[in-house]
């Protein structure tokens, strides 16, 4: 790779960007001396208590590796073998975690639905449960809703449409779960609080991301419902995700809601993702794919024109021929944004021939 390819802004993914520094010294003041293990440190002990003001509500906190870990365990724990998840087309859960949730469960079934803006729309679940073959023994049996916020093509759910979803899963006794692997940046945009955006609207449990957002592999999930969190625990440690030094995601964890870090720094990287949308969308050719309401800009271009953006080496994931994602991150800056528009402004506007 040329020292031009490498100057390029990369804007492929959030989990490129680096731990923030306020991440990063909790780390380090976590890093002094020995701690007892397994959760039984300081920092761990506090995570009930601060995540419990933050949410408006008693809760249980319980640190994961890894956001596949955090949906499938938490998914696991509430469904049957034989159960069934209803969750989007686009879902994380099924179309980028390599069948976690399936193996986690024991085999419950993922039922997808369409939607608009890469949600579910709250008319189509309550048809697809209220249709269910409930009590049919060779059917799965609806158990649980998930719901991803912000959703894969960077949408959010409006608190009308989860408190409509909560509702349908209170009807039919359904857990409602919540993949927040980019929890900060749908609540940055919708300004309200986390509780407002969870267990108020019926969200029983929530994988609740960090790691994209500037911490250090370190995500969570935080249960509502109480009755999850025993059978819970057991699961954790049954897959590995009990971890002897937890003093360090907790520390992490404890550092990212502190004085609303994790809000700040999903702010930022709204901010340049609507910019860069705005930028984008201005352009000949180039059509957004969803609306920009947090970090995730999707544009369809012409494959021509994707092909030259990839030879010249920027980073970015393609979705098809004709479509490409885009990610702002904590420390993307305008000025990257402008570099990008830049570059598809050349890639779409050129010769017919690549001729690179």
């Amino acid at each position: 790779m040329n020292d031009a390819t490498q100057a390029l802004p990369n804007f492929r993914s959030d989990n490129v960007a680096p731990v923030s520094p306020e991440i990063l010294r909790a780390i380090e003041a976590a890093n002094r001396g020995p701690a007892a293990a397994y959760g039984d440190d300081d920092y761990s002990k506090l995570l009930n208590q601060r995540f419990s003001t933050l949410f408006e509500t008693e809760v249980a906190v319980f640190p994961v590796s890894t956001g596949t870990a955090a949906n499938a365990l938490s998914l696991a724990t509430c469904v049957r073998p034989y159960g069934a998840i209803y969750c989007h087309k686009e879902a994380h859960i099924d179309t980028a975690e390599g069948g976690a949730t399936e193996a986690f469960t024991g085999g419950a079934k993922l039922l997808t639905l369409p939607g608009r803006h890469f949600r579910i729309e709250p008319p189509i679940l309550r048809e697809a449960v209220t249709g269910a073959a409930w009590g049919v023994r060779n059917r799965a049996q609806p158990d649980a809703v998930s719901i991803t916020q912000a959703s894969e093509y960077g949408t959010v759910y409006p608190l009308a449409e989860i408190a409509a979803i909560g509702e349908i899963a209170r009807d039919k006794n359904l857990s409602l779960h919540m993949d927040g692997a980019r929890f900060a940046n749908g609540l940055a945009r919708l300004g309200c609080s986390p509780a407002d955006m969870t267990w108020r609207a019926g969200v029983d449990i929530l994988s609740f991301g960090a790691t994209k957002n500037g911490a250090m592999s370190a995500d969570a999930i935080v249960v509502f419902d109480h009755n999850l969190v025993e059978p819970l625990s057991y699961r954790l440690r049954r897959a590995g995700q009990t971890a002897s030094k937890m003093r360090y995601a907790s520390a992490q964890l404890l550092a990212y809601v502190e004085d609303r870090l994790f809000l700040r720094l999903a702010a930022k990287a709204n901010s340049v993702a609507a910019y860069l949308g705005a930028g984008l969308a201005a352009l000949p050719d180039v059509r957004l794919v969803a609306p920009v309401e947090a970090n995730l800009i999707f544009a369809k271009l012409p494959a021509l024109a994707i092909d030259r953006l990839t030879a010249n080496g920027l980073q970015f994931a393609r979705r098809g021929d004709e479509v490409i994602r885009f990610v702002a991150r904590f420390d993307s800056t305008e000025q990257e944004a402008d570099e990008v528009i830049a570059l598809v402004r050349r890639a779409v506007t050129g010769p017919t021939s690549i001729g690179l």
